[in-house]
């Protein structure tokens, strides 16, 4: 790879990245007690960490728990343009449409007497997840990967069994390029792990674990890559985006992404010593109906409802006008952004029509489920009671992270078959094929609650993954987007954005997206 870096202006087009600096005077009677010492950072989590095994995460802030235990060969740059750092390796080059050599870094120990880091675990790593045998959820960051070269104890080659566009963006610098440790995984009964990893080389290690409350690291004094800023790291569960927003304020985090709906009140009065990023999002909102048992097997059905959905009072009333409509699931200024949506606007004559033919003529009764934060239960609430104008009767049911999930996996109890309708937001990473990978059918039992199985689109994704040409590229993934619209299961609501809001004597790790929070990366001002 000769070009590390994608400026933001080419990769966002004219979407800026806004800063707001601290504003003079308290911003809530009782000042929040800010620490300035460089000791203990405070972080939130939005989704309660269970899994810190590469092959099986369930969000975005155990990725960041990842990163500070077992580094890959590379990580995602903070900072303002998309690209990517050295980490566990001392150089990594492409050599060919279908090598890439690299060598790591000597003196890296395993915890728990487990010796040195090795190409060996690298190699280990990465088959294990592309290894389909065991179904991980994440084997398509790997889909090309044929295998891995350990050349010497330090240097290997990865080897692609074709062209992989995503490699260096969406693959290596996540959580899918983490290196494990072979000799402790396989020790393990299952070969898998929850929270408590058996071996760890990061810049961090575990100090304390206290499930569904927090997880705590600590430096690792034998890494022998940059020095963190901070002696310990607490990473705080607070699932819903305002609860978080309080805990700030009250001087009981450091970090933390803050609701949509924060940003205009923060602007113009913001909290002491702090300071705001509001980063364009890449994430993804939509609402999916699960189309192959129930009420919504009826594509007509399925059509009425996106019919009968005023998507703008949505934003208007959940995100007060701050989050813009999508066009898809792939965000401005990336490839493969539509330019606009197939219903641009509700038709609500269209919609009871399309019920009746239905059989519905009175509408029917359904629930939508959401996670369990103000921003999800707002956004069901207006939904609700725009189907209402159809006569479709709503019920708002919220349920903790990960509910969904085990739902949508469960083969034996079939509670798949209860996920009717639902509000969701994935988080996303700068190649579209991030965003079109779990819609394919082979996510039906992992993230395609919607039970979506298109061959076109299967196929398309498949050849856009090697497609060099982004013409040709940017055309499949438009194509992918409309037959999602077409096929009545998705209505796409908006990518919004990250508001982080910060202690002001540190300079937070984030990427352009302000989506992942990169605690070994974060500066003093």
């Amino acid at each position: 790879m000769t070009d590390r870096e994608m400026t933001r202006r080419k990769f966002l087009g004219t979407t800026a990245l806004a800063g707001a600096a601290a504003a003079a005077g308290p911003y809530l009677p009782g000042e929040a007690k800010a620490q300035t010492s460089t000791k203990t950072l405070r972080v939130r989590t939005y989704v309660t960490p269970t899994i810190v095994d590469p092959i099986s995460t369930t969000g975005a802030p155990e990725a960041d728990i990842m990163d500070c235990l077992y580094p890959g060969l590379i990580t995602t740059k903070s900072g303002s343009a998309w690209g990517y750092d050295l980490d566990a390796a001392t150089s990594i080059e492409q050599v060919d449409a279908t090598h890439v050599k690299f060598e790591l870094r000597k003196g890296m120990g395993w915890s728990n007497g487990f010796g040195e880091v090795t190409a060996e675990d690298v190699k280990y790593s990465y088959e294990r997840i592309a290894n389909p045998e065991n179904k991980s959820p994440y084997r398509g960051d790997w889909a090309a990967l044929d295998r891995v070269d350990a050349t010497s104890s330090h240097t290997g080659v990865i080897v692609l069994k074709e062209p992989f566009i995503p490699l260096f963006t969406t693959t290596l610098p996540r959580g899918s390029g983490c290196i494990v440790c072979k000799k402790a995984v396989e020790a393990l009964d299952g070969k898998r792990f929850g929270l408590t990893p058996p071996a760890t080389f990061g810049a961090y290690k575990v100090k304390k674990i206290v499930p569904r409350t927090r997880f705590t690291v600590e430096r690792n004094p034998d890494w022998p890559g940059p020095k963190p800023m901070f002696d310990e790291v607490d990473f705080i569960d607070i699932l819903d985006a305002n609860a978080a927003e309080t805990a700030f304020l009250a001087g009981e985090l450091d970090v933390t992404i803050v609701p949509m709906t924060a940003v205009p009140r923060l602007q113009k009065a913001m909290p002491p010593k702090s300071k705001l990023i509001v980063a364009p999002s890449l994430a993804y909102w939509w609402i999916g109906m699960q189309m192959e048992d129930g009420i919504f097997a009826d594509k007509r059905v399925r059509q009425a409802v996106q019919y009968a959905l005023d998507v703008q009072s949505v934003l208007d009333g959940a995100f007060f006008g701050v989050a813009q409509r999508s066009t898809g699931i792939v965000a401005p200024g990336m490839v493969g952004n539509r330019p606009a949506n197939k219903i641009a606007k509700p038709d609500l004559d269209r919609a009871r029509k399309l019920l009746a033919e239905a059989g519905h003529p009175r509408g029917f009764k359904i629930e939508i489920g959401v996670r369990n934060s103000a921003e999800f239960i707002n956004a069901a609430q207006v939904v609700a009671a725009s189907l209402a104008n159809v006569g479709i009767t709503a019920e708002v049911v919220p349920s903790a992270a990960g509910v969904q999930k085990a739902q949508a996996g469960d083969k034996v109890n079939n509670t798949w078959k209860k996920m009717q309708m639902h509000i969701v937001r994935f988080s996303m990473q700068p190649d579209p094929s991030w965003a079109t990978v779990w819609f394919t059918k082979e996510q039906i039992w992992e993230w395609n609650w919607e039970r979506f199985a298109d061959p076109e689109y299967n196929d398309l994704h498949q050849k856009a993954l090697r497609e060099f040409d982004q013409k040709k590229r940017h055309d499949m993934y438009v194509r992918m987007q409309d037959i999602m619209e077409d096929s009545g299961a998705y209505i796409f609501l908006t990518h919004g954005v990250n508001p982080v809001l910060h202690r002001d004597h540190f300079i937070p790790g984030v990427g352009p997206d302000a989506n992942r929070i990169l605690v070994t990366k974060f500066k003093p001002v």
